[in-house]
């Protein structure tokens, strides 16, 4: 949406992010989701799976006051949020990612932008801000994401013409 309330802006911009997210690890073969390129737990397939445990501690945790038990899955930040079982497809990830944001969108529905939760160190925290910190949060692992999709599709199109014999 280019035009429309600021709430709608935002909401819209949250859920551009959240589907490009989807659809550039989607352009992955199934069987290279899971490749890593950097040192830490960042993969295609962790980055959709940190992106719902994110939904989960801005919106059920932090906005709705839910303890992580509460929540409908992993609710914390770190390294561990990446970390996606051997039997979990990318499909599955992406579902329970889309619920995650179905939920936020719930709960986020209720706010107005100006409301006001108090964060772990007792300080004031905006509703707008929590939103706009969700852009920024799935931009960031968007961008993530493209630059090793990127890197994976180039790496397997020159496998593919070196093992064609194009290689030179």
């Amino acid at each position: 949406m280019i035009s429309g309330s600021e709430r709608q802006i935002i909401d819209d911009a949250i859920d551009r992010n959240r589907e490009a997210l989807i659809a550039t690890v989607e352009r992955l073969p199934a069987g290279e989701v899971r490749r890593s390129l950097v040192p830490s737990a960042t993969t295609p397939i962790g980055l959709v799976k940190h992106a719902a445990s994110a939904e989960r501690f801005w919106f059920q945790r932090f906005l709705a006051g839910r303890d992580e038990s509460e929540c409908d899955g992993p609710a914390s930040p770190g390294e561990a949020s990446f970390a996606v079982s051997e039997h979990e497809r990318l499909e599955d990830v992406v579902a329970e990612f889309r619920a995650a944001s179905e939920v936020s969108r719930s709960i986020s529905s209720q706010l107005d932008l100006s409301d006001v939760v108090r964060n772990s160190r007792d300080e004031p925290v905006s509703v707008r801000y929590v939103l706009v910190h969700m852009v920024e949060e799935l931009a960031r692992h968007g961008g993530h994401a493209d630059i090793l999709v990127e890197q994976i599709l180039a790496a397997e199109s020159k496998h593919q013409q070196h093992s064609a014999g194009v290689d030179q």
